[in-house]
């Protein structure tokens, strides 16, 4: 199924508003242009702290922990109905 084209103007501070065509999209794009053709593509943010997963060397790293998130859980932690209050 094709989007309808949907046309924009540019103001006079040189923005342009997508309010008509950004309902369902992310916050937040890398923008870069290509000849006249303006390109928004999406992007992810990843905390700083977090980064170092991301890293070609850490690939070991993140596939163990994508296999331990979807091991599932092993523990048995009993009951807490003992932890329940009395009234």
């Amino acid at each position: 199924m094709k989007t309808p084209t949907t046309y924009v103007k540019i103001d006079s501070r040189h923005r342009v508003s997508l309010k008509k065509i950004a309902k369902n999209l992310v916050p937040i794009y890398k923008a870069y242009t290509k000849g006249n053709t303006i390109i928004l593509e999406p992007v992810q943010e990843i905390p700083e702290e977090e980064a170092w997963l991301f890293e070609p060397e850490n690939k070991k790293v993140l596939e163990r922990i994508k296999e331990s998130l979807s091991q599932e859980a092993t523990i048995d932690l009993g009951s807490f109905k003992k932890y329940a209050s009395k009234k």
